[in-house]
């Protein structure tokens, strides 16, 4: 099944051959959970994170800039540069022949190149960024574009995924499933037995799957900051106590979900707390801040809600009654098989 490498073999193939224990400059190297690496820069500390986009169909551009500069603003940095690799299936080349001939005449309709990079220009406007390099190349081997964004910024003091402490409150801005509702909506639309406003409406979020304002109110109180991808809230909750080694205890009643996301996964058969969850923000905060943090996030035009607390003990979400150590994997990735099948 696709998805992000486990941990384990994180631990056992990866992080141990990176060696930036060996650089002093290196402040924050790989580890499990930590999405942006951080290094000592004259005039502050600079946030660096990388990521792909492999599997949406739409709007790849956007989901691109938006996934990559929220790892940097989880870090508590705001982000300023971007470089763009964006990989095009071969089929590409001779469409592309055909809009853009060699006298310099430019048929009608737009290339996919052209459509992937307007995207990209966009989204890195609406969060203050810049693309300054970047790599493009056709691919006989894929069939759908792939992209893959490395997000840049500085900050003076940096937020880490592993830094929450036992009594520390649990916030979560906005919804869980942001991302996952849009792209089951764009996507999966079409065959899933939903009202078509549902569905318009639910492709409309990709407007806000930037947590870039929400990590700027959050991140003067925040011990630990995160946004969830892949296996959604509950695995970037999961992500979270197995960094910080302390134990989440969630109130699934707190978390609200949507009325679009509810219809959407209800017709896909999947968990709205499980599926892609770039968009929303997750945080903890010593209890003694929280009504302040809250309230500064209302004053930024941020929803959020409590949803639980810290607890010592070992690494484990605590979903109402349940108990949860192992990875979570996403439940979008079925779609998608069958869809390839």
């Amino acid at each position: 099944m696709p998805g992000k490498v486990p941990p384990d073999e994180l631990l056992a193939h990866v992080f141990d051959r990176t060696d930036s224990g060996a650089d002093e400059t290196i402040l924050q190297g790989p580890a499990e959970g930590e999405d942006a690496a951080v290094i000592d820069w004259p005039g502050g500390d600079l946030v660096v994170s990388s990521d792909p986009i492999s599997l949406a169909a739409s709007q790849v551009g956007t989901l691109g800039v938006y996934v990559a500069c929220n790892d940097v603003a989880a870090s508590g940095a705001d982000p300023r540069w971007l470089t763009v690799v964006v990989l095009l299936p071969g089929s590409e080349r001779e469409t592309d022949g055909l809009r853009h001939s060699s006298d310099g005449d430019v048929a009608t309709g737009e290339t996919l190149l052209e459509t992937i990079m307007t995207d990209l220009e966009a989204a890195a406007a609406d969060v203050g960024a810049t693309i300054v390099g970047g790599h493009s190349e056709y691919v006989d081997q894929i069939e759908r574009p792939l992209i893959s964004l490395t997000a840049m910024g500085a900050t003076d003091s940096f937020v880490r995924t592993g830094g929450a402490e036992p009594g520390d409150a649990v916030i979560l801005t906005k919804a869980p499933g942001i991302e996952g509702t849009a792209i089951l909506a764009a996507d999966f639309g079409d065959t899933l037995d939903v009202d078509d406003a549902i569905r318009d409406r639910a492709e409309q979020f990709l407007a806000e799957i930037s947590v870039v304002p929400d990590a700027r109110a959050v991140r003067e109180y925040a011990t630990a900051m995160h946004d969830p991808t892949e296996g959604g809230v509950a695995a970037g909750l999961l992500e979270i106590a197995r960094a910080s080694n302390v134990r989440l205890e969630i109130d699934r009643e707190a978390v609200t979900v949507r009325p679009e996301t509810e219809a959407l996964c209800a017709a896909a058969g999947v968990d709205p707390l499980c599926i892609f969850g770039s968009g929303a923000l997750l945080a903890t905060v010593p209890q003694a801040a929280l009504g302040g943090c809250l309230d500064t996030l209302t004053e930024a035009g941020v929803e959020a809600t409590a949803i639980g607390t810290v607890g010592s003990g070992e690494p484990e979400l605590r979903l109402d009654s349940t108990s949860i150590t192992e990875p979570i994997e996403d439940d979008l990735y079925p779609l998608w098989e069958a869809v390839d099948e």
